[in-house]
């Protein structure tokens, strides 16, 4: 029997969260990341994360770090691996039966981002990205996507800034490096300066976002603030905050 046609296995973009871990206390974890659930569960329930031990001066042994993991799965979301460090993290992480996580989205994990205790973003359970209609790159380096971004679907500008002319929908991400500037409405998310630029900005025309995010700095919008629903809204970041205002 052909073996070829049991499965298809593919590596793509999904959306896993960093939890740094600043002290080893698992209640306040448990307790801070219930908070964040709680303040977007259609974002952080469920939401697939990475321990990431690398910012404490010792290791934890083990009964501690599965304490840790345990704290995560009772505030509601999903510990799928620990984030790569020294040769100890890799063994520890072979002990715990976790894979060792190299890398993942760096719009989740921006060189310096932010608050260590928390994600540095929200994000979706790990699932890969529908595809995108096909965008077009400008003689300049931005990246052009002409229509609408649908539910499911990402589109990401690598080293660019990305143009949308539709809209975002629930449930889909519009990712750059650069700055993002969507001409239609902003239901889904945007996250701009993904490597880490603090100096990006977002654009948006219709703005009804359920995130934006800049340089791993983000916010998350349960209910649109009266004065900028439906407005056109620019978002920056001014040292650690990030702010709105009509444009």
């Amino acid at each position: 029997m052909e073996t070829s046609d049991a499965c298809d296995l593919r590596f793509g973009q999904v959306g896993i969260a960093n939890v740094r871990i600043k002290r080893v206390d698992a209640a306040a974890l448990c307790e801070e990341l219930e908070r964040r659930v709680r303040s977007a569960p259609q974002l952080f329930s469920r939401a697939a994360v990475v321990l990431d031990l690398s910012h404490l001066l010792k290791l934890p042994d083990d009964g501690t770090v599965d304490a840790l993991l345990e704290a995560v799965r009772s505030a509601g979301m999903l510990p799928v691996g620990l984030a790569y460090g020294t040769s100890e993290t890799e063994a520890l992480a072979k002990r715990m039966g976790l894979p060792l996580i190299a890398k993942f989205r760096a719009a989740y994990e921006p060189v310096g981002a932010g608050d260590a205790s928390a994600p540095a973003a929200a994000a979706a359970p790990a699932r890969e990205a529908a595809p995108a209609a096909p965008a077009v790159e400008d003689a300049g380096g931005t990246l052009h996507h002409d229509g609408a971004v649908r539910s499911g679907q990402q589109v990401y500008a690598r080293d660019r800034d990305l143009v949308v002319t539709g809209a975002v929908a629930n449930g889909a991400e519009v990712i750059a490096d650069g700055d993002i500037h969507v001409y239609g409405g902003l239901r889904g998310r945007a996250m701009a300066g993904a490597q880490g630029n603090a100096d990006a900005r977002i654009y948006v025309h219709d703005f009804r976002a359920e995130l934006v995010a800049i340089a791993g700095h983000y916010r998350v919008f349960e209910q649109i603030p009266k004065d900028l629903e439906g407005q056109s809204v620019r978002c920056w970041l001014d040292g650690e905050k990030l702010l709105l205002a009509k444009f």
